[in-house]
């Protein structure tokens, strides 16, 4: 039987914290950040978390256990 491998675009994005949540780096701050304001770039610094809808779908690319 063969191994179920990882979603190996999920693995790279989500990360699984130690409460259980899923967190991953939020989008647009890479480049063009002139225009963007300073209270936008901030906001984008800190980590996003998975809402509880998505969860399941999540942990299901990463092959982990709800």
């Amino acid at each position: 039987m063969p191994k179920v491998k990882t979603n190996s675009s999920a693995k790279k994005r989500f990360k699984l914290t130690a409460t259980g949540k899923i967190t991953y780096q939020k989008a647009f701050k890479r480049h063009i950040l002139t225009k963007k304001s300073t209270k936008r770039k901030r906001g984008l610094r800190h980590k996003g978390l998975i809402d509880s809808t998505n969860r399941d779908f999540v942990l299901r690319l990463l092959r982990l256990k709800g």
